[in-house]
């Protein structure tokens, strides 16, 4: 079952509800408050009207192209964080590959395992914040306030703003995962069109040029041939 100490939002939007029926079920059974569409321009304005935690959405759905809702998405992300699963007909590494390219945070192929599919949504719900505890995201004596939006290292203030903040908060919030370019641009830029993949690289420069005043610069390492991780304890 899934752990949920609030009730949280999850849209499903697939052209064909009675095949995601049961996951809809077992999701209200963890207390979720779960609605299904199968109309992808519905599925925008309700992503508009109330911004739900999750919205697990249907590769190849009527009314909206999915790359069209992943816009949307994308676009609700700038004010507030939205997870985004795709499920798809279409297998092919490639697929896989592409879809997560495009900001989704998993992608589940038809036809799924239900335990499965659980276990995902459950590991994509957790990549969310801390809410209303504002717990600090530490690291030794590295400290990341998400309240006050401060960071400290050694209990003394580092100047820590703007995108570097945003990109520092994320990476500590999942320590030892590894992000592509693209996945850091959907997360902490919202995939804003305007901004292009070298734009990581020179905020990762920054960031580690101030982590370095108190030597936390090797906390935030670079996989080659892929991305950015922060390190684990």
């Amino acid at each position: 079952m899934l752990a949920a100490e609030r009730q949280k939002h999850i849209l499903i939007v697939d052209r064909d509800i009675a095949t995601v029926e049961p996951l809809r079920e077992q999701l209200r059974y963890a207390g979720f408050i779960v609605l299904a569409i199968t109309d992808g321009c519905a599925a925008a304005a309700a992503i508009a009207q109330r911004p739900p935690q999750l919205v697990i959405v249907d590769w190849n759905m009527p009314g909206l192209a999915a790359l069209e809702l992943l816009d949307r998405v994308r676009a609700v992300r700038r004010l507030q964080p939205v997870r985004l699963i795709i499920l798809s007909d279409l297998a092919a590494e490639a697929d896989v590959v592409s879809g997560l390219n495009m900001g989704a945070d998993d992608y589940i192929t038809k036809p799924f395992s239900l335990n499965e599919a659980i276990a995902r949504i459950n590991a994509v719900l957790r990549l969310r914040a801390p809410e209303g505890n504002h717990a600090a995201l530490t690291f030794e004596h590295l400290a990341l306030n998400t309240a006050t939006n401060r960071v400290t290292a050694q209990g003394l203030p580092l100047n820590v703003r703007g995108a570097e903040y945003r990109l520092l908060e994320f990476l500590m919030s999942h320590p030892g995962r590894i992000f592509n370019r693209t996945q850091l641009l959907a997360q902490v830029w919202a995939g804003d069109k305007d901004i292009d993949e070298r734009t990581v690289d020179v905020n990762v420069q920054r960031l580690r040029k101030i982590l370095a005043q108190p030597g936390y610069e090797d906390c935030i390492q670079t996989v080659r041939g892929f991305g950015y991780r922060f390190i684990e304890r």
